[in-house]
């Protein structure tokens, strides 16, 4: 178990062993939550939010909309063609 101080100013130093077990850089924003017998932090990501639909509208299709079948054949036939290397 590794201790730490608070220092007059309310800093907290993360020991060196659990900043680099976490790849947290200098910078790194927490969020702060008070727990049930103490404080929890957790790292804010570095990507907001968003939903599936918003990450597939950025691919530029602009064709009419496939069906799930649609889409599973055209994988299936990708894969199918890599593995035979045509």
């Amino acid at each position: 178990m590794e201790t730490t101080l608070l220092s007059s100013k309310g800093q907290v130093i993360i020991p060196k062993t659990i900043r680099s077990s976490h790849h947290w850089k200098p910078g790194t924003r927490f969020v702060v939550e008070v727990v049930q017998g103490g404080v929890l932090l957790k790292p804010l990501s570095n990507f907001p939010a968003t939903s599936l639909q918003n990450g597939l509208g950025c691919i530029g299709y602009k064709g009419e909309a496939k069906s799930l079948e649609e889409m599973q054949a055209a994988i299936d036939e990708e894969i199918a063609r890599t593995w035979r290397k045509d």
